[in-house]
């Protein structure tokens, strides 16, 4: 039985165009496109495997969607005398509507269910004339690139020196404010002496006055004392006086 015709479509649809130099990686894209109302699955193989690294090189394109594929050949030295050999194939199915494993969908995929494609690989390097346009588009690019490098310093010298302007500003008031402070140190050093030697003053006077007034209340003391003697003396020769006189 005949397979089935490819329900994918695939741009580019015959070739792979690589172009060099290719003493680096050279990458050529693949778009998977799925026109169908179902998912499809899809693989990648290459007659090459050594030389090609393919991303993804299979997976699940769903329905009406498109995918990239990302096809790099590996470094090596080209020769123009020697024709590419190289093929690429896509292979599909379409995905089961319960399907949850793919491996699975391929292992079980019957030969008339499969659809594939194949495409040829082609290497070029670029012209004389062409070498000579990257060159001037590069030299192109590169002064575009440092004229707008000036430009930028520009901005950047001037900000640089408003920060270093800033800086000094802010350097001369802190050293304002440290002069401040010292100053309200030595007010507040002057004004703890001023009243240590208050309080000097004040602890004579006190002592003074608290000596006056004991001595004060001792004399009082002292005169009622003798006030009482006085007294006691003077009642005492009233009453011998009068024993006398009653006798």
């Amino acid at each position: 039985m005949a397979r089935q015709e490819q329900v994918l479509v695939l741009e580019p649809q015959q070739e792979l165009k690589f172009r060099g130099p290719f003493t680096d990686v050279v990458t050529a894209t693949l778009k998977l496109t799925n026109p169908t109302d179902r998912n499809v699955c899809f693989k990648v193989k290459t007659t090459a495997p050594r030389r090609y690294c393919v991303r993804p090189n299979s997976g699940i394109i769903d329905a009406g969607t498109s995918i990239n594929v990302s096809v790099m050949l590996q470094p090596f030295e080209y020769d123009p005398n020697e024709k590419s050999k190289h093929k690429f194939m896509v292979q599909s199915i379409l995905a089961p509507r319960d399907m949850t494993d793919m491996e699975g969908v391929w292992k079980e995929a019957k030969p008339e269910e499969l659809m594939d494609s194949k495409l040829r690989c082609t290497f070029e390097m670029p012209l004389e004339n062409d070498k000579t346009h990257e060159s001037e588009s590069i030299k192109t690019v590169s002064s575009s690139t440092s004229v707008k490098t000036e430009h930028s310093a520009l901005p950047k010298s001037a900000s640089a020196s408003l920060d270093d302007g800033e800086v000094k500003k802010i350097m001369e008031e802190c050293r304002q404010l440290q002069m401040e402070v010292q100053r309200l140190r030595e007010e507040n050093k002057q004004i703890r002496e001023d009243d240590g030697l208050r309080k000097r003053k004040v602890t004579p006077m006190a002592a003074s006055h608290s000596n006056t007034m004991a001595s004060t209340a001792m004399t009082k003391d002292e005169g009622l004392s003798t006030r009482v003697l006085a007294l006691c003396l003077l009642f005492f020769v009233i009453g011998a006086i009068i024993g006398k006189l009653v006798l």
